[in-house]
């Protein structure tokens, strides 16, 4: 629908014996998200909902990319699960960029008046603890889950880790943001907390971006976003949608039928999956009276 200023998508969803109707509608660059024809007041309402993964090509930048994106993953599987977390984080985020342009103001027209200053710091500081508290739980909580999937995708050869990277490991973000004033106001942006942490992935002793084979990185996303799942699903106590998006074309035997016989099991739900050979498919999960097979030409 080239050239329309919108779009409409609806689909109809079965949960604990309750089916509804999710519709997202898109105009002139304003979203809107309704259930059963009546709109949230936020879009933000519905998130955690409906809870899906999807494992993509693209998703190996959660590994080879910068740490923005495996915050944004962090985040999108907390703000699913933890409603305060995602109100802590809009605020966390929406002050930080007040705080920064208050910075850059102070370039061109600065002020002794830190009354500003002071409150965008309390905000940081009242949202970032509760989110550095909640970030390090998920690690606790969800390493576990991915060393058993990794050791199942790969015959147990090898360990892997995630080490949490955060400027609130040193000292806590209150007396960050007042020692690193300064240097704020050079670079006219907020240099330390939340926005700035990381996680490493670790296999065996060598951080998996530098050092791991393709194979290697790709056996570990998929222990990664599966591991996402069983997270999800002990959190909601129902089975998310899980979403495979094109990627059989370059994976080896071993680990393909790996990930096939770990999707066939019966705790998993429903698995939404793409691929160009559908006679791949087909032989991957046999002759089965609960899989439909669409041929898009």
């Amino acid at each position: 629908m080239q050239g329309t200023d919108g779009f409409r998508v609806e689909g109809f969803f079965e949960k604990n014996g309750v089916n509804e109707k999710i519709s997202c509608k898109w105009a002139e660059g304003k979203k809107e998200i309704y259930a059963n024809d009546i709109i949230y007041e936020k879009p933000s309402d519905h998130i955690g909902k409906y809870a899906s993964v999807i494992i993509a090509p693209d998703d190996i930048e959660l590994i080879n990319g910068a740490s923005e994106q495996r915050r944004k993953w962090v985040d999108s599987i907390l703000g699913q699960t933890d409603m305060l977390y995602l109100e802590n984080l809009l605020t966390y985020q929406k002050v930080l960029l007040q705080r920064n342009a208050w910075l850059k103001q102070q370039n061109t027209a600065p002020s002794i008046d830190r009354a500003a200053l002071d409150f965008y710091n309390e905000k940081l500081v009242e949202t970032g603890n509760y989110i550095h508290q909640k970030r390090a739980e998920f690690i606790d909580l969800f390493l576990p889950v991915l060393q058993k999937l990794y050791t199942q995708l790969c015959n147990g050869k090898e360990q892997v880790q995630i080490i949490y990277e955060t400027d609130l490991s040193e000292k806590k973000l209150a007396a960050w943001l007042e020692s690193s004033f300064q240097q704020d106001i050079r670079l006219q942006r907020t240099s330390r907390g939340l926005h700035k942490d990381d996680w490493d992935f670790i296999l065996n002793t060598s951080v998996l971006k530098n050092f791991a084979s393709q194979g290697q990185k790709k056996s570990f996303l998929f222990a990664l976003k599966l591991a996402q799942y069983e997270y999800l699903r002990t959190h909601h106590h129902n089975n998310p949608i899980l979403l495979l998006d094109d990627i059989f074309e370059k994976l080896d035997q071993k680990r393909a039928e790996a990930l096939f016989q770990m999707i066939q099991h019966p705790d998993f739900g429903q698995v939404l999956l793409t691929d160009t050979h559908i006679e791949r498919v087909k032989i991957a999960f046999g002759d089965k009276n609960s899989i439909d097979f669409i041929n898009l030409q």
